[in-house]
């Protein structure tokens, strides 16, 4: 394999990478490199190789370090060079100068938010974080003990973490449309007056949407964005090694993926509390959904969806054990009988039941005891009903009634509804629906010519169903009409379809194997020598075809996991060929 490698021209092996630009290993002077776009929005998400999920995050406050720019002072002067608590003199003094102390900054946001900043006792003791907005959200925090004060409005979550050297993250997260943002010297809990001279430190304010507050961005004149960016190629490490990670446009219906505290309904007499565990993010912004009281009766949560009649849809959320084994999925919506269902076991991680004929589920492994459960059905009417309860044993019936204990308790994350007959990564949400659209890496022109005699090695995924038909994962445009399409087919075949430079030939090969499947590695090299194509795959030859073919230029595009990509400016033989894609 080394020595077959340095005979390539172009080798792409997810590796390196920058927002809009996925490098290859070879060429190293840049003209095989893809360019890579997806979207305007941070909706992308991979597995990191931290084994977490890694999400795009911005802060959206502007100078979030330099208090006497965008910011405005009200009955306050600031003052910077202040030792902080990372070590740096970028530290800044709050000082009243009358009634009221101060600084704010005008914002137009919306959803689940937090805003953070650092801060430090002075000559006073407390700092109120307040949030302009219909019943606006404040917290009150005690900078001398390191404890919450009064909390008021709809607040989600509030909390204080000790960075040592009596500085604080102070944090507060709320669901709103939001104005302004204002950080006041206060003199006790509750009381905002101060006099001349009262004084707190503060530090690295954040604004972002979610749950908790993330690592500190850094912003000037614009906000700022940090993690998976609009067009950055994912390497994803669900694997062993990474992958670049290749998906359609999906939308996530749920408005709220994790806030399950807004729409999201209660199904029986529960408590639902935010930010209680660690997700499979590896951050504490995960749901504990518990019994509010001793009883039996059915307990979950529930929402409804629009949808089009006679589609599927996808359904999937990440579930943690606590008192409860057995959590359960069912749907209204037309489905056949009354018994559309999925019970999912959390403890094992196995699907427990399925509903024959109705849905099509699977359990992912997300480690640390999280699961990622997830079932596909059709829509036949065009509003959709999920209903995510627990369930007393593996094969319960719908809407199962169980026996509980006040404080018994699941924790979930991640919810997500979309179109499609596969679940694709997740997409956050914070107050209303989000779509991530398509990955598309490009590369122009390739390094070489491939006219005469040329191999192309793939090692990719197939991300989709057997079920889906002719999605194309990678496509080789040439001159006139020349083509070649690498494509998942239905069931589990592998299909090249080649179509001819003068247009008048076209045809397709196969490899029936059944190798292809969903979530399989797979190999295959395609070699064309003087008009005559031949095809490999997992170590065997499966196809010849006679079809002129002039390629010159290449398009990456989704459907797939790809794992690599060479081209050979040389025909390799068979043995060659064989040994390359050998398993």
């Amino acid at each position: 394999m080394s020595n077959l490698f340095d005979l390539s021209s172009l080798a792409m092996i997810p590796t390196a990478y920058k927002d809009g630009k996925l490098y290859s290993v070879r060429p190293t002077d840049g003209s095989g490199d893809f360019t890579f776009s997806r979207g305007s929005n941070l909706a992308a998400t991979r597995v990191a190789s931290s084994g977490y999920i890694e999400k795009g995050r911005e802060n959206l406050l502007l100078q979030s370090n330099t208090f006497d720019t965008t910011w405005t002072l009200t009955s306050a002067s600031v003052t910077g060079g202040h030792s902080g608590y990372d070590g740096t003199n970028t530290a800044w003094e709050l000082l009243s100068t009358a009634a009221s102390c101060r600084v704010s900054q005008t914002i137009s946001t919306s959803g689940v938010q937090t805003m953070s900043v650092y801060a430090k006792a002075g000559s006073v003791n407390w700092m109120a974080l307040y949030v302009v907005a219909t019943a606006p959200p404040y917290v009150y925090f005690d900078l001398a003990n390191g404890v919450l004060g009064g909390v008021q409005n709809n607040v989600i979550d509030a909390s204080m973490e000790d960075i040592g050297g009596g500085w604080y993250r102070c944090t507060i997260a709320f669901d709103k449309t939001a104005t302004e943002v204002r950080i006041f010297t206060a003199t006790a809990n509750g009381t905002l007056t101060t006099t001349s001279g009262d004084s707190i430190y503060i530090q690295d304010a954040q604004l972002e949407s979610g749950l908790v507050s993330t690592d500190v961005i850094t912003t000037t004149t614009t906000s700022v964005s940090a993690g998976i960016l609009e067009d950055m190629p994912r390497l994803d490490y669900s694997g062993s090694c990474p992958s670049l990670l290749l998906e359609p446009q999906r939308t996530n219906l749920a408005g709220y993926s994790e806030y399950i505290g807004s729409s999201w309904n209660p199904y029986g007499n529960i408590s639902v509390t935010a930010n209680s565990a660690l997700s499979p993010e590896g951050v504490q912004n995960a749901t504990q959904i518990s019994a509010a009281a001793t009883t039996t009766a059915s307990i979950g949560i529930q929402d409804g969806f629009s949808v089009t009649a006679n589609n599927d849809y996808t359904i999937s959320f990440f579930a943690k054990k606590g008192a409860f084994r057995y959590i359960q999925l069912f749907h209204g919506g037309g489905q056949v009988g009354s018994n559309a269902r999925t019970n999912f076991d959390i403890q094992e991680g196995v699907v427990a039941y399925e509903e024959s004929g109705v849905v099509t589920a699977n359990v992912e492994d997300y480690g640390n005891g999280w699961y990622r459960c997830t079932a596909t059905m059709e829509a036949l009417l065009t509003t959709l009903q999920a209903y995510i309860v627990v369930a007393p044993s593996a094969d319960a019936i719908r809407s199962p009634s169980i026996s509980v204990t006040a404080g018994d308790n699941y924790y979930i994350y991640g919810i997500q509804i979309e179109a499609g007959s596969y679940p694709t990564s997740y997409i956050p949400t914070y107050g209303s629906s989000v779509t991530r659209s398509a990955d598309s890496g490009v590369l122009t022109s390739l390094p070489d010519s491939l006219a005469d005699n040329y191999t192309i090695f793939l090692e990719l995924e197939r991300m989709v169903p057997s079920t889906i038909n002719a999605i194309d994962m990678f496509s080789f445009y040439g001159s006139g009409s020349s083509r070649i399409r690498i494509q998942s087919h239905n069931p589990n075949y592998f299909r090249v379809r080649l179509y001819a430079a003068d247009g008048s030939t076209s045809g397709s090969l196969y490899d029936t194997s059944g190798d292809f499947a969903q979530g399989n590695n797979y190999k295959a090299a395609i070699v064309y020598s003087n008009g005559t194509f031949k095809c490999f795959a997992n170590g065997s030859l499966f196809g010849t075809a006679d079809v002129v073919i002039d390629i010159s230029s290449a398009y990456l595009r989704t459907e797939c996991i790809s794992k690599q990509l060479l081209i050979f400016p040389t025909a390799l033989t068979d043995s060659e060929c064989i040994a390359l894609t050998t398993l």
